[in-house]
């Protein structure tokens, strides 16, 4: 029984609807009303709906509760076994084995786990990760580049056309000054192949560029050279343009060392940088100003906000041109999501960017809208996510308190990943050894960071993030590969499931728990926040872990053991697939 792309309707969805139609029956003037279906610790399901209806219609909850009951007919469902009244006003329901087991053979049997392709027909565009060229990635491009990475995993599983767009900082007066100190210093190494011992090109220009910096602030003569190389590049002089393009080239390389070692899709194709939007910018200056939405102030042309006033209650303002002619980032962004709406064609944009920038992108959205560019049918959402803080709560820095480069994050995660390996299975091969590492820490810094709401603060606390026990990528990451195991342990026997067996209740809650993960996912989707499949995703590990307590598989008899050989199976894809949503990998040995 094969149900390709056929969404599986989870047995939640199939309790609401049968409720649902009790409670119209009871009462026309309800038909249709949310019936509040909620998985429940006393039974299976609850409905709140009688408590939440009941003042509505004036009547007690629980005359209405055992209304319902009256009017439902469970007998021969096959999905409802029993609904009893309880408390002021709720319902317990409790749903048949044979249910159970019919969801667990429709999930197994489908390609997507049965889940359903909510995003069809979106064009989305996520905007993430967005380093400086010629400058390190550090702790603060972390959260951006995890985040962004997940919520367009999810996106495309979800059916959208996902266009992943690096905005890169590769513009500015920045690389006039180092283009100038490069052609006086040609001698200065910064080619990834002409560094000694692994430095990346991006580290040594950093450190050209701090020269650089340093000579424009005691030089005139300098400065004046790298402002007119600034106008050279900008007005597109052959020379000064090939060397920026190696900068960025180099650059590129860089940055796509730590997107692999993150396992991240930004790819060179992906990066969009503000250089691009640079041409759109006076036109989109002048539409704004043709439209009466950019407006003259001392010299300059800005954009009142009607939505947010600041102190003393004046109107909130964009920079859409400055006094001397030049744009800001501002300008960019307004030029970016006009390009984005009007030439990409995309009808939802996510950012995902600190905090911080909120202000920023409502103006933005409010613009753009004011503009006419963002129409109704399209959605422009600003995925805010909170500061990443050192283990004592306060911003996280080196000892030195300079920012952390994020290689050395990635690297100081590893070798604690590697040392907890050790400890665990100490005669593991080298070889093996450190894949397992590499794997678990970079799994441990994006679990970290993505099982947080994002709209918070975190700490950065390696020891924590690389332990094998506790809500951790880590630990899903082993109850993934022991799953494995113990299918390796079965051989292939089918995935015959026997609907007529009576699931016990640890099997009965792992088919539950099992069952919800399409919901997640498309909550996820509508959301943007990946912490609500983390918390899933562990909430299953430990169910699992419960269910294989209480029963045991491979010395269990036909056909108790095929069901729970289903389950198992059903289990290892779920957790590898909801794994691979977040972009960490996940092991069949560890």
């Amino acid at each position: 029984m094969s149900v390709h792309h056929q969404e599986v309707p989870s047995l939640l969805e199939r309790v609401a609807a049968t409720m649902s139609g009790a409670i119209g029956r009871v009462r026309e003037d309800l038909a249709g009303a949310d019936p509040v279906v909620r998985r429940s610790e006393r039974a299976d399901f609850q409905c709140n709906a009688p408590l939440a209806l009941a003042r509505r219609v004036g009547v007690r909850p629980a005359d209405l509760a055992a209304d319902v009951v009256a009017r439902l007919d469970v007998e021969g469902d096959a999905v409802i076994a029993s609904v009893e009244p309880s408390g002021p006003g709720f319902l317990n329901v409790t749903v048949t084995g044979g249910a159970i087991w019919d969801q667990v053979a429709a999930r197994l049997a489908d390609a997507r786990l049965g889940v359903g392709a909510t995003e069809e027909g979106r064009r989305v565009v996520v905007d993430y990760s967005a380093p400086n060229i010629a400058k390190e990635m550090h702790v603060g491009h972390l959260r951006t580049t995890i985040i962004g990475d997940s919520l367009a995993r999810v996106a495309g599983f979800l059916g959208a056309d996902v266009l992943r767009q690096n905005h890169l900082g590769d513009f500015g007066t920045q690389f006039g000054m180092l283009i100038q100190y490069l052609d006086e210093h040609p001698d200065a190494a910064w080619h990834q192949d002409e560094l000694a011992g692994g430095a990346s090109a991006v580290s040594a220009l950093d450190g050209l560029y701090r020269s650089a910096r340093a000579e424009f602030d005691a030089d005139p003569g300098f400065a004046d050279r790298s402002r007119a190389r600034v106008v050279a590049l900008q007005s597109g002089d052959p020379r000064t343009v090939a060397v920026w393009q190696d900068i960025v080239a180099e650059s590129e390389r860089s940055f796509s060392a730590i997107y692999d070692r993150l396992t991240v899709l930004l790819t060179p194709e992906d990066s969009v940088g503000e250089s691009f939007y640079n041409p759109m910018l006076a036109d989109t200056v002048e539409e704004l100003v043709d439209a009466g939405l950019a407006v003259e102030s001392d010299g300059a042309l800005v954009f009142y906000s009607r939505e947010v006033t600041g102190p003393e209650g004046k109107p909130v303002t964009l920079m859409v041109r400055k006094r001397d002619g030049g744009y800001g980032y501002d300008t960019t962004d307004l030029a970016t999501i006009r390009y984005r709406l009007r030439e990409l064609k995309a009808n939802r944009l996510i950012y995902v960017t600190d905090s911080r920038q909120a202000l920023h992108f409502q103006l933005v959205f409010e613009a753009a809208r004011r503009a006419g560019w963002l129409t109704d049918g399209v959605t422009a959402e600003h995925a805010a996510y909170g500061t990443i803080l050192g283990p004592d709560g306060t911003p996280f820095k080196t000892r030195a308190g300079g920012t952390v480069r994020l290689m050395d994050l990635l690297d100081d995660a590893v070798s604690r990943a590697r040392a907890a390996v050790t400890e665990k299975n100490p005669g593991l091969d080298p070889v093996e050894l450190d894949r397992i590492a590499e794997s678990a820490g970079i799994a441990a810094v994006k679990y970290a960071d993505l099982s947080t709401s994002r709209v918070k603060d975190y700490s950065f606390d390696v020891d924590r993030m690389v332990s094998l026990t506790g809500n951790t990528g880590v630990y899903l990451q082993y109850a993934h590969a022991r799953i494995s195991s113990i299918l390796r342990h079965a051989g292939d026997p089918g995935t015959a499931v026997d609907r007529t067996v009576a699931p016990e209740p640890a099997e009965r809650k792992l088919g539950l728990a099992l069952d919800a993960y399409g919901a997640v996912v498309t909550e996820v989707g509508a959301t943007l926040e990946p912490h609500r499949l983390c918390g899933y995703l562990y909430d299953l590990a430990r169910a699992f872990t419960s269910f294989y307590e209480n029963c045991p598989v491979l010395k269990a008899e036909e056909p108790v053991r095929g069901n729970r050989l289903a389950l198992c199976r059903l289990t290892a894809r779920t957790l590898g697939h909801g794994l691979g949503l977040l972009g960490i990998t996940a092991p069949e040995r560890m």
